[in-house]
């Protein structure tokens, strides 16, 4: 049996998240019955991790075993002829065997956009959260690099959380405009919990607006409590940037 790694671009919109779910769309599932239908064999596909509804990625992982002998490229190129245009893949290799795009990943890198001016945009309304008010962009950034290191996230976490060890470790932050009224987030670590990325930049908009000063971001990070956070930031503005092994 081949393990082939897929490499994978998505426009979340669509979508009711990557994993597949009972009675909803889902790009777990559109990708995997479209292998089933090039291979003419039911495929079992594992992805890197899950997104949520209309979450978007540039780089979500995933990987299947298969005994065809049709050449990467090629299934490549299959693919992307049959897949919805809001669906792409990237690349596909042979991988080792004991190669898994969830438990063999070291590290995960999200993206989140946020449209930062009065006048909404309809290019980036799909991508990005529009916020009216100015930010501070310098007070964001001072509040957020508490963020790195290894924390609990429990007052980050989902309200719907599971139960998982809410530890994680967050190698490394980075805020700044891109484009006159672009603020581009991006975030390193070696997972993360559900909701983790949106509820951070939904607090740290607060940090923003000047409702919430540095050191009581901190306290929020260490109260370990979801309800001392913000708000849930919109889907449409986080990205699935990149999976590290």
């Amino acid at each position: 049996m081949r393990n082939i790694k897929l490499t994978i671009q998505f426009d979340g919109t669509a979508y009711h998240g990557w994993q597949i779910q009972k009675g909803d769309t889902t790009v777990q599932q559109t990708i995997r019955d479209t292998l089933s239908t090039i291979l003419n064999t039911p495929v079992t596909l594992h992805g890197s991790g899950r997104t949520d509804a209309g979450v978007h990625a540039l780089g979500q992982v995933a990987h299947f075993l298969t005994d065809s002998a049709m050449k990467t490229q090629a299934l490549v190129k299959a693919l992307n002829a049959l897949l919805p245009h809001d669906i792409a893949v990237k690349d596909a290799e042979d991988v080792a065997p004991d190669f898994h795009a969830r438990f063999s990943a070291t590290e995960r890198v999200y993206w989140y956009l946020i449209w930062n001016t009065p006048v909404r945009s309809p290019f980036y309304r799909r991508y990005s959260w529009h916020i009216i008010q100015p930010l501070d962009i310098a007070a964001m950034k001072d509040a957020a690099a508490c963020l790195v290191g290894t924390h609990d996230f429990t007052s980050f976490q989902g309200s719907d959380k599971e139960e998982v060890n809410p530890v994680r470790e967050v190698t490394s932050i980075r805020l700044r405009k891109t484009r006159r009224h672009i603020i581009l987030f991006e975030i390193n670590a070696n997972a993360f919990l559900k909701h983790m990325v949106r509820n951070t930049i939904g607090t740290l908009a607060d940090v923003g607006r000047g409702k919430l000063t540095g050191n009581e971001f901190r306290r929020i990070l260490d109260g370990k409590d979801r309800r001392l956070a913000g708000i849930t930031a919109p889907a449409q503005g986080l990205f699935l940037k990149h999976v590290r092994y």
